[in-house]
C-alpha cells in the first residue's frame, strides 16, 4: 500500500500538482557514504578514514570500512533503483580509489568499478550522474596542506581528465565538487569534518582552491568532451531575524556572503563580493589569490546543483562567539529551529526553499538550477511486519516538492530533483545513528527494505506530481 501524507496530519488537503514534461526525477548517494570496501582493490585511504579513527571525532567510534557494502552489491542497489522508477542516480567517484595518493598512478580496479556501475544504470535505463568529489580526499593530499594548498587543487583538475577519459563516452553531466562550503567550512574552519582543522585563515583559503579546482576540472573535462558541467552548492536561506533592524540586516548580509555569495559570485559573475573581500582581509592576507584564477574560476555552467534541507535567521548580537563555520561572525546569534524539526534538529520550512529558488534565479539569471539533495533523517525502523512508516520523511518531501512547484510557476528554471538519500548510510560525524534514507538498511546483515517513502516516491515518479 502507498503511504499518503495526510495519515499523520491534521492539515488541510492539498491540490494535485503536475510537473513539467522531462522534469528528472532521481536519487543521490556518496561514496564514502555507502560503498565500504576502504581497503580492497588498492583503494588508498581518505581524510574520512583517518578522522572517523581519531577518538571522538564520529559517534561512537563508526567508520566507513563497510558502509552499505555497495561495492560489492551494486547491482542489487541498481535493480532497487530500477524498481522506484528513478530516471537518474548521482553518485560520487572516490578519488582515493582512483588515484590512491592523489597525484601518482592511476588505479585501474577502482576506476573498473565505477565502469562496472555505469554500465548497469544504463542497462536499467538510468541516467548517471557523476559528482567528481564529495569530501573524500587522499590523505596524502592533506598529508600535504589539503584544499589549504593550491597542489589540491591542480591535482584535482588531473583528476577529473582521469575519470573522464574512463567514463566520459556513457556519461552526460559531470557536478565536480559536492557543497565546497562544508569541504572548507566544516573541514578547515570548525574542524567537526575531516579533516579537522580549526584554522579561520586555512577554511578561506580552502574555499579558494576548492573554487579552483572546480574551475580547473571545469577546463580539462570541456577540453575532453564533456557534455554538461555542474557544481554542486548548498546555498542557505538567509534571513534577518528582525527585517526591521538595520543591525540584523547587516549580520544576515555578512552571514549571507560568506555562506554564498563567495561561492556564486567567482563562479558565476566572475568576482568575489566587494564586502566578502574587505571581510577575508581583516582574517588573513589574500597571497593565495592569483592573476588568473577568477577567470579559470568562472567556467560556463550547464546546471547549478542546489542541495537544501533548512534555512537561517540571525541576529545581531554583541559579545556573541559567532560560528566556526562562519569566520569572522563574532557578534552574530544564529536561532535555533522553531516549529517541526528533523531528527538533526533542522528547521522544517519548505517555503524558503521557493524564496532560495527565486532569489538564485532573479541574482543569476541564465542558469539552470537542480535540486541535488533535498531530503530528511528520521529513525523509524521495520516494524513487526517488516514494514518502515516513515510518514514524516513523505510529509518533508511533499512539502519540499511543492515549494519546488512554486518556484516553477514562478518562472524559475528547474530541471530537476534528486532526493538525499537513496538509502541509509555513514552521516558522517553523526555515523549510523542518522537515518536519511528512502530504502532502510541493516547495518549488520545489510538487507535492504524499502521504507513507505521510497513507495510514495515510486507513485510520484509515476504521476509526475502529486496528488
Amino acid at each position: 500500500m502507498t503511504a499518503t501524507v495526510t495519515s499523520t496530519s491534521a492539515q488541510p488537503a492539498r491540490a494535485g500538482i503536475t510537473f513539467p514534461d522531462g522534469f528528472v526525477w532521481g536519487a543521490a548517494t556518496a561514496s564514502y557514504q555507502i560503498e565500504g570496501a576502504a581497503r580492497e582493490d588498492g583503494r588508498g585511504p581518505s581524510i574520512w578514514d583517518t578522522f572517523s579513527r581519531t577518538p571522538g571525532k564520529v559517534y561512537a567510534g563508526h567508520t566507513g570500512d563497510i558502509a552499505c557494502d555497495h561495492y560489492h552489491r551494486y547491482a542489487d542497489d541498481v535493480a532497487l533503483m530500477a524498481d522506484l522508477g528513478l530516471a537518474s542516480y548521482r553518485f560520487s567517484v572516490a578519488w582515493p580509489r582512483v588515484r590512491p595518493d592523489g597525484t601518482g598512478p592511476v588505479n585501474p580496479k577502482g576506476l573498473d568499478f565505477y565502469d562496472r556501475l555505469t554500465d548497469e544504470l544504463l542497462g536499467k535505463g538510468i541516467e548517471p550522474v557523476v559528482t567528481l568529489y564529495h569530501w573524500d580526499l587522499p590523505q596524502t593530499l592533506e598529508d600535504r596542506g589539503g584544499w589549504a594548498n593550491r597542489e589540491t587543487a591542480e591535482a584535482f583538475g588531473d583528476y577529473a581528465e582521469v575519470v573522464y577519459r574512463k567514463l566520459g563516452d556513457r556519461v552526460g553531466t559531470w557536478t565536480t565538487l559536492n557543497e565546497p562550503w562544508c569541504s572548507a567550512y566544516l573541514g578547515y574552519g570548525s574542524g567537526i569534518h575531516a579533516p579537522g582543522v580549526q584554522d579561520p585563515a586555512k577554511a578561506l583559503a580552502a574555499v579558494h582552491h576548492l573554487l579552483l579546482g572546480h574551475g580547473l576540472a571545469a577546463q580539462a573535462l570541456r577540453a575532453a568532451g564533456a557534455q554538461k558541467i555542474s557544481i554542486t552548492l548548498n546555498p542557505c536561506e538567509v534571513s534577518p531575524l528582525d527585517p526591521e533592524s538595520a543591525a540584523d540586516r547587516d549580520a544576515a548580509r555578512l552571514i549571507d556572503g560568506l555562506a554564498n555569495r563567495i561561492f556564486l559570485d567567482p563562479l558565476l559573475r566572475g568576482e568575489y563580493p566587494a564586502d566578502i573581500l574587505r571581510h577575508i582581509a581583516r582574517l588573513t592576507d589574500l597571497s593565495y589569490l592569483k592573476d588568473g584564477d577568477l577567470a579559470i574560476i568562472n567556467q560556463p555552467l550547464d546546471v547549478l546543483g542546489v542541495n537544501f534541507y533548512t534555512p537561517s535567521y540571525v541576529s545581531a548580537k554583541p559579545g556573541a562567539p559567532g560560528a566556526l563555520d562562519y569566520p569572522g561572525s563574532g557578534g552574530i546569534a544564529f536561532r535555533p529551529p522553531v516549529g517541526p524539526v528533523t531528527d538533526m534538529n533542522w528547521q522544517i520550512e519548505p517555503a524558503s526553499l521557493t524564496r532560495l529558488l527565486t532569489r538564485l534565479h532573479k541574482d543569476y539569471p541564465g542558469t539552470p538550477l537542480m535540486i541535488t539533495e533535498n531530503g530528511a533523517a528520521y529513525p523509524e525502523g521495520p516494524d513487526e511486519n517488516g514494514e518502515v512508516a516513515d510518514l514524516r520523511r513523505i510529509e518533508y518531501v511533499d512539502g519540499h516538492l511543492r515549494a519546488c512547484h512554486d518556484a516553477l510557476a514562478a518562472g524559475v528554471d528547474l530541471r530537476g530533483y534528486f532526493l538525499w538519500s537513496l538509502m541509509d548510510n555513514f552521516e558522517w560525524a553523526e555515523g549510523y545513528r542518522k537515518r536519511f534514507g528512502i530504502v532502510h538498511v541493516d547495518y549488520t546483515t545489510q538487507r535492504r527494505v524499502l521504507k513507505d517513502s521510497a513507495k510514495w516516491y515510486r507513485e510520484v515518479i509515476r504521476r509526475n506530481g502529486l496528488e
